[in-house]
């Protein structure tokens, strides 16, 4: 059985977020989406309000579910016997900075795979900082992330 991990801030979940989610869902047998507490950024989600965002949108795909992590993720992949970590890829400039991470990934985790998916074209431009910043300025970002997502994002936000 392979078990593979989407790590991100998913600080809201986009519908990009998703449609790699299922495609990784196609390709591996358990997908793990973790959601990563980083100290460093100033989240509008907590680490279980987004865990539990993502568990609404995923329950179409069965051999998916939803953790939350600090700390470095060679770790947690260590602690959960997981043997992929998966990257979604937007555009060439994902590219450098996610394969000098999946280097580094490799280095720390003896091995540690990374698997690079591109998103859909139709998300190629889209990020959870660009839909915040659309948001925060009273902007359409419905069809970018879940129903629901928008929905919680204004009852919690406006």
């Amino acid at each position: 059985m392979t078990i593979a991990i989407y790590p991100g801030s998913f600080d809201p979940v986009t519908n990009g977020h998703l449609d790699v989610i299922e495609r990784a869902s196609k390709l591996f047998d358990e997908v793990v989406v973790g959601v990563l507490s980083n100290s460093t950024k100033s989240p509008m989600f907590t680490a279980e309000e987004r865990a539990r965002l993502i568990e609404e949108a995923v329950q179409p795909f069965p051999n998916v579910r939803v953790d939350h992590f600090q700390g470095l993720l060679v770790d947690y992949v260590k602690s959960h016997q997981i043997d992929v970590i998966i990257k979604g890829l937007r555009a060439i400039s994902d590219f450098e900075a996610e394969f000098q991470m999946a280097a580094m990934n490799r280095h720390l985790g003896q091995g540690t795979e990374t698997v690079f998916l591109m998103t859909d074209v139709h998300y190629s431009y889209l990020s959870s900082s660009l839909v915040k910043e659309v948001f925060r300025f009273n902007g359409d970002i419905k069809g970018l992330v879940p129903d629901h997502v928008l929905e919680y994002m204004v009852k919690k936000l406006r």
